[in-house]
């Protein structure tokens, strides 16, 4: 069962009926789906893509998903999935733009990393930054990522594949002690957001090593960044799959 996060400012809260709206207008908004290099998807197929994490997702425990709230308020998703670009899991994070350049993004993928280590016993995490998306990459650097390759489309666009430690030293013991930083942008390595089938790729929430098993709806674009800071970063998802993609100037 996924279970209730809390870092110093979030709560990361398991999706209910209720949510829907809220998602469905995060991943409807253009500069989110620009900076998970994601075209505008159409509302019904966001709607399914919600609907398959209630009744897919959770119930047969493919990977953990998030709402993301801030003193009551919404402000954006997270994962933690199988990836399908390597053997291994990526975090996943998208801000909606009103919470961009607070250090949530950073916030975020810390509390990722403190459960895929203490909860989920993972020793890393990857992600998917686009490679023109050089905040995103400065967020990474800063929270101790490192690049391990580069993926190329078959549009040609290229996204950088990075990974860290849960373990890194780089990174605070408590993840909710990051107060500034770059806007969250997390993504998965793949997929979509909340995409029951996370099958890799260019991340986005839900997808992503982003994303892993036959998706049963259609499952929105939106890459997910990796490790899970794909909104705050500056954007959310961030273009690529499953890793920080943000453009937030702040350190994180």
């Amino acid at each position: 069962m996924t279970p209730v996060l809390r870092t110093e400012r979030l709560e990361f809260l398991p999706y209910r009926p209720e949510h829907e709206d809220v998602f469905v207008a995060l991943l409807r908004d253009e500069e989110v789906c620009r900076w998970m290099g994601q075209d505008l998807v159409p509302e019904p197929e966001i709607r399914a893509l919600f609907r398959a994490i209630l009744t897919e997702v959770y119930p047969q425990r493919r990977f953990d998903v998030w709402g993301l709230w801030l003193a009551g308020d919404y402000v954006g998703h997270a994962e933690v999935k199988p990836t399908g670009n390597v053997d291994g899991h990526e975090l996943v994070t998208a801000l909606a733009p009103g919470y961009w350049g607070r250090g949530l993004g950073g916030e975020a993928v810390r509390g990722l990393l403190r459960h895929a280590a203490e909860n989920l016993g993972l020793s890393e995490a990857y992600g998917m930054v686009g490679a023109e998306n050089t905040a995103s990459l400065a967020m990474c650097r800063r929270l101790g990522f490192r690049e391990v390759r580069d993926v190329v489309g078959d549009d040609g666009s290229v996204t950088k594949l990075v990974v860290i430690s849960t373990k890194d030293p780089s990174a605070p013991a408590d993840p909710g002690t990051a107060e500034s930083g770059v806007r969250p942008a997390v993504t998965a390595a793949a997929g979509h957001p909340g995409d029951p089938g996370g099958r890799g790729g260019s991340g986005g929430p839900g997808g992503g090593p982003g994303a892993g098993a036959p998706a049963p709806a259609p499952a929105p674009a939106p890459g997910g960044t990796v490790a899970a800071v794909a909104a705050d970063a500056g954007a959310a998802g961030g273009a690529g799959s499953g890793v920080p993609a943000a453009r937030a100037e702040d350190p994180v």
